[in-house]
């Protein structure tokens, strides 16, 4: 999540976020912030929990656990972790500049900055590493991947050409730059497994996936031919077969990632030949007859599918999850609207099957703990490390509440800091 739709929230829009594993939606505004289940968005959208009174520009929850990072429009330099379901505040941590965005995953917490990255480790809220003096990154572009087992975190390694450093968050090191596109980078996304990345740049044409472990490019899309078009969001799949794309213009598109099987039977194989010799025949002479740039465009990939959306020039968050075993499009919008598209199996247009309305919801019931505005957490003493740590292990396996008593606990991330204690 990104501070760069901050504007949009001072003039009455929402932030839209969805979770790791695509199972909730949180939508934050000038009056607080809701969180949403996804598993039954074909007939009706469940409110999980409202927090009002604070002006929220950025929030992200921890899988379906309790456990909520947020960030206030009245102190965009303090990031609070709350445990939603007890209407506590953990912790805070306060840094030098603006929280531009967070990333979470089982084992580390990310607060990206202009010019710098602080990753904590997620058990304790201790940080663990500092990542300093990175290129410029105004809008708070980094992705962390969701699986702990490739927990790596990747960021722009250059202000003037796209590329990107990725690094490992969990041994702490940096493991490899890929040269992904001539222009600056404006989206980046790591597959559900994280040992892949999707990359686009500030043209908006050409969508790029490489492989993690060593760089190489995977995969090449041409989303259009259009300049100025702002990439808004890239996501993989849940089933990490599909990748998609929004941006400023009212379509969303979608690609399908062939992968090579060892296990194609002959049949396949033979009815493959002779298109996949004319194919490399084709793509084997294009270079020696066309420009690089022609040759561009015939060997990139076209959208597989593609959703319209009702209206341009808002930004987008899409990512396609498995709800009740089904593939679904799921599109949120800064002005408050949560669209569900149908996955065709064969490609082409995907057909719209519901839209929520997320500026109508009613709040949740005021006589729940859940209820209760974080800005006023209760009273417990400091320095329970290990609840908080219980806390996020119970979450994280159960997706529910977890039995530790939270604690509140305070930090300080900023100057020339290296590793912060909690206090």
């Amino acid at each position: 999540m990104s501070l760069s739709s901050r504007a949009d929230i001072d003039e009455g829009g929402f932030f839209v976020n969805f979770n790791q594993d695509c199972s909730s939606l949180a939508v934050g505004s000038k009056n607080g912030y809701s969180l949403f289940a996804l598993n039954s968005v074909d007939e009706n959208l469940d409110q999980i929990y409202s927090s009002y009174g604070e002006e929220i520009c950025l929030v992200e929850r921890l899988f379906t656990s309790s456990l909520v990072a947020v960030v206030s429009l009245s102190a965009p330099r303090k990031l609070k972790v709350c445990h939603f379901k007890k209407g506590t505040e953990i912790c805070n941590y306060s840094y030098s500049n603006t929280i531009l965005a967070v990333k979470l995953n089982r084992s580390r917490l990310v607060v990206c900055l202009d010019g710098s990255l602080y990753i904590h480790n997620i058990r304790d809220m201790k940080v663990v590493h500092t990542i300093r003096d990175t290129p410029p990154n105004k809008t708070g572009l980094c992705a962390l991947a969701s699986d702990s087992d490739h927990c790596y975190l990747a960021y722009p390694g250059s202000a003037t050409v796209g590329e990107v450093q990725i690094f490992d968050a969990v041994n702490l090191h940096a493991k490899t730059m890929i040269s992904a596109h001539d222009s600056p980078l404006a989206a980046i996304a790591f597959s559900q497994a994280g040992t892949e990345v999707a990359t686009a740049s500030e043209k908006g044409t050409v969508i790029r996936v490489f492989s993690v472990n060593d760089g190489s490019k995977l995969f090449e899309f041409r989303r259009g031919v259009k300049r100025c078009v702002s990439i808004a969001s890239l996501a993989f799949s849940t089933c990490s077969k599909y990748l998609c794309c929004s941006s400023n213009t009212e379509t969303v598109h979608i690609f399908k990632l062939e992968r090579t099987s060892p296990d194609t039977n002959d049949d396949q194989g033979n009815r493959d030949h002779w298109m996949g010799y004319i194919s490399r025949a084709v793509t084997s002479y294009l270079p020696l007859a066309l420009p690089s740039q022609v040759t561009d465009v015939f060997t990139q990939g076209r959208a597989f599918a593609s959703a319209v959306l009702p209206v341009a020039g808002l930004r987008h968050s899409c990512v396609i999850a498995t709800i009740q075993k089904t593939l679904r499009l799921l599109v949120a919008s800064q002005d408050g609207y949560l669209y569900v598209y149908q996955l065709p199996t064969e490609g082409g247009e995907c057909q719209l099957l519901k839209k929520h309305d997320l500026r109508t919801v009613e709040p949740a019931s005021t006589t729940r703990p859940e209820s209760l505005p974080i800005g006023i957490p209760s009273v417990s003493p400091l320095g329970g490390v290990g609840s908080y740590a219980a806390a996020v292990k119970s979450g994280a396996a159960s997706g529910g509440s977890s039995g530790g008593q939270p604690t509140s606990a305070h930090a300080s991330a900023g100057g020339s800091t290296e590793a912060d204690q909690q206090q």
